[in-house]
């Protein structure tokens, strides 16, 4: 725990070097306050051992550490003013994925930084209709829409020209059937191979039933990524290996995910109460990051998700929003932009779900 003074002096320290992005004197600090030189000197050096600022150089001021971050972050960070909206979406009402899309593009653009947006996994959304169509005597092709908005086509080639009335049967069958059943569900096996069908009915939905199949083993989590160009600042091009190593980590989306979760799972934060500014969202500094391609950045991430009462901060997680940035970022501008990004999709997939 620091003094009053020392966190007064720490904060308007990080906050000028958050500004202007040079090493902060004792001269440009003793302006804001009515302390002597001497004594913001005095407190500088005592910061200093505390391993919460460096001295680049002898002759020139201080840069806040990645502790000296953290200690901002966690105790004297702004509280965000009442009705500030960082972020303002449009959010597409027909599907999932164009909300997701649209969510990291605006939110790239508002921070200026690397964005990304993991969507609900399939095995969460439901079957909303199917449609069975002939495209030529022997060929059938299955459209399953579900209640996310994800669309599955598939394509299936018969021995034997189909009877068009078989077609027209398992069309109004399925989706009388299984419309509403979520994917992976039990009952949807069931429902799918009914034993009061003919033999006919029954070998025609089993031909069919792969579409269902793909779409329950289809990838868990789509990722959606904006704005990697901006991490190439000026301020960042000498750093061309970490960035190589954080594009290659983007590339491995199972990796990037594993450390997303990580993040939401475990804050760094650990036991301490958070200020109102980070109820909610998580911050991971430099080496607090997990994986190495992600330690010399930080990392801002907060859940989205259902109303859940007994679930923390309210909400049942469905997906992740994020942002990577540099260690000398506008945090309070960041975190207020995640925050408002994870609660209106909160809102937008509770519509989709219709289960707020």
């Amino acid at each position: 725990m620091l003094t009053d003074r020392q966190e007064l002096v720490l904060r308007a320290l990080v906050e000028e070097y958050l500004d202007e992005g040079l090493p902060v004197g004792s001269k440009a600090l003793a302006e804001a306050f009515e302390w002597g030189p001497s004594t913001i000197r005095s407190e500088l050096a005592n910061l200093e051992e505390l391993g919460l600022l460096a001295h680049p150089h002898t002759s020139a001021g201080r840069v806040p550490t990645e502790a000296g971050y953290r200690y901002f972050v966690d105790r004297l960070l702004p509280d965000p003013a009442p009705g500030r909206q960082e972020l303002s979406l449009s959010l597409v009402r027909h599907e999932i994925d164009e909300a997701m899309r649209a969510t990291t593009e605006a939110l790239s653009q508002v921070t200026n930084l690397l964005a990304i947006v993991t969507a609900p996994p399939i095995e969460t959304s439901t079957i909303r209709h199917i449609e069975v169509l002939p495209l030529q005597p022997q060929v059938v092709m299955v459209v399953v829409i579900t209640s996310t908005g994800g669309v599955s086509k598939r394509i299936f080639t018969f021995p034997a020209p189909v009877d068009r009335g078989l077609v027209d049967w398992a069309a109004s069958y399925l989706d009388e059937r299984l419309v509403g059943l979520g994917l992976g569900a039990r009952m949807l096996h069931q429902r799918l191979f009914d034993p009061s069908l003919t033999s006919t009915e029954r070998g025609f939905l089993a031909a069919l039933a792969p579409v269902f199949t793909a779409l329950e083993h289809s990838d868990e989590t789509t990722m959606y990524v904006e704005g990697t160009a901006r991490l190439l600042s000026a301020e960042r091009q000498s750093d061309v290996s970490e960035l190589n190593l954080l594009v290659e980590t983007l590339e491995r989306r199972v990796s990037m995910l594993g450390a997303l979760r990580s993040a939401l799972s475990d804050p760094a934060a650990g036991e301490r109460e958070p200020l109102p500014a980070l109820r909610g969202v998580s911050v991971r500094i430099g080496a607090e990051n997990e994986l190495p391609a992600l330690r010399s950045v930080a990392l801002v991430a907060a859940a989205y998700g259902l109303p859940r009462a007994s679930a923390p901060n309210g909400v049942r997680p469905l997906g992740a929003v994020s942002v990577i940035g540099p260690l000398r970022m506008n945090y309070g501008a960041v975190i207020g932009a995640v925050r408002d990004a994870a609660q209106q999709l909160s809102t937008f997939v509770a519509e989709v779900y219709e289960e707020r």
